[in-house]
């Protein structure tokens, strides 16, 4: 399939999947944009239900990110260790609330590059942000759309976020990318899941699917 056809599958994958997934919301829930960046640090590797039960006792204790900032670590650590890895993710959201303190003055930054430069921040974070919280072009490479674009023929076998992310961008048009990838999250958990056979009969994509009744 050349890119052109690439193009043309996209383009029809995101309209079955608007049709399907009409709400194109982030699990993640947050009222401000430095607690979608504390929840989306504790998503790796844990679930966003148990993410979403979680902060709520670290917000009542931390309400804000002067107050996480001056937090120590190992009460952080204390309260996040259900999420897992919680001593690498308490000491990345305190260095991570630090910096938006000195530095922006506890502003979130809109800069795709400035939220890289953020402890505990990679591309998918920093894009998760952009898109949910500015509105921006946001292309977010979770294990979802990993799975799922490879699945469906958009990329060739690719597992690297990155370059997932790249090929992606040449793909999708820019205002659909955000909502897009949270469609192929929703789609990824009810019916092209991972740890069963997908579920292809009865899936909206099965007859542009490539991998459609092949994988068992």
């Amino acid at each position: 399939m050349n890119e052109e056809q690439k193009k043309e599958r996209t383009l029809e994958i995101i309209k079955r999947l608007k049709n399907e997934y009409p709400d194109a919301d982030c699990t993640l829930d947050y009222d401000d944009a430095w607690k979608l960046l504390v929840s989306v640090r504790l998503a790796a590797q844990c679930t966003d239900a148990r993410v979403n039960v979680v902060v709520e006792d670290l917000y009542k204790k931390f309400p804000s990110v002067d107050a996480l900032a001056a937090a120590n670590v190992d009460e952080i650590e204390e309260i996040v260790r259900p999420c897992g890895l919680g001593k690498s993710k308490a000491r990345d959201i305190s260095a991570c609330m630090k910096m938006l303190k000195e530095e922006y003055g506890g502003k979130v930054p809109d800069d795709f590059n400035k939220l890289l430069a953020l402890p505990g921040v990679g591309r998918k974070s920093a894009n998760l942000i952009m898109g949910d919280v500015f509105h921006k072009p946001a292309i977010v490479t979770d294990t979802h759309c990993i799975r799922l674009v490879n699945r469906m023929g958009l990329v060739d076998g690719i597992k690297d976020p990155k370059k997932v992310e790249m090929a992606l961008w040449k793909l999708v048009p820019p205002e659909e990318g955000s909502d897009f990838c949270h469609r192929l999250v929703n789609h990824g958990r009810d019916v092209c899941t991972a740890r069963t056979k997908p579920h292809c009969e009865k899936c909206c994509l099965n007859d542009i699917c490539e991998k459609a009744g092949v994988e068992k």
